[in-house]
C-alpha cells in the first residue's frame, strides 16, 4: 500500500509566478494556486502537482558543470524536437549550449534550471 497519493515535485526560483506559467504553458497544466511566493501547477484530472517557490538570493545552477549542481531536471517527451524547440523559445527557455546526445535537447527554464526535450 503506498503512503503517498500523488508525489509533488518543489523547484525553488527568483520568480514563483513566472516560472509557474512557463511550466503551465509547457505541459498544459492550470495555475492552480496563487498565494505569492508559492505556485502549483496540475493538470485538468488533478493527479500531479509541480510547485514553485520563491526563495531570496537564488543561484541558477550550472549545466553541464556543478559548480552549483542541477539538482533535479525534468525530461519532457516530444513528437519533434524541432516544433518543440521553437514552442520553449517562445515560452522564454533558452537553449543550453552543451548539446549532449541527438535524440534529445537541453535547454534552461527562464530561472536557469536545465530541461530536456527528448523523442517518443
Amino acid at each position: 500500500m503506498a503512503i503517498a497519493k500523488h508525489p509533488s515535485v518543489v523547484i525553488d526560483c527568483p520568480d514563483a509566478r513566472a516560472l509557474a506559467n512557463f511550466y503551465g504553458e509547457l505541459l498544459g497544466w492550470e495555475v492552480s494556486n496563487e498565494e505569492g511566493d508559492w505556485m502549483d501547477i496540475r493538470p485538468a484530472d488533478g493527479s500531479n502537482c509541480i510547485s514553485f517557490q520563491q526563495v531570496d538570493a537564488y543561484q541558477a545552477p550550472v549545466w553541464p558543470g556543478q559548480t552549483i549542481p542541477q539538482q533535479m531536471h525534468f525530461d519532457v517527451v516530444v513528437e519533434d524536437l524541432d516544433e518543440a524547440e521553437k514552442a520553449v523559445l517562445a515560452l522564454g527557455a533558452s537553449k543550453a549550449d552543451h548539446q549532449p546526445g541527438e535524440t534529445f535537447r537541453v535547454f534552461l527554464d527562464p530561472a536557469g534550471h536545465p530541461f530536456c526535450l527528448c523523442l517518443s
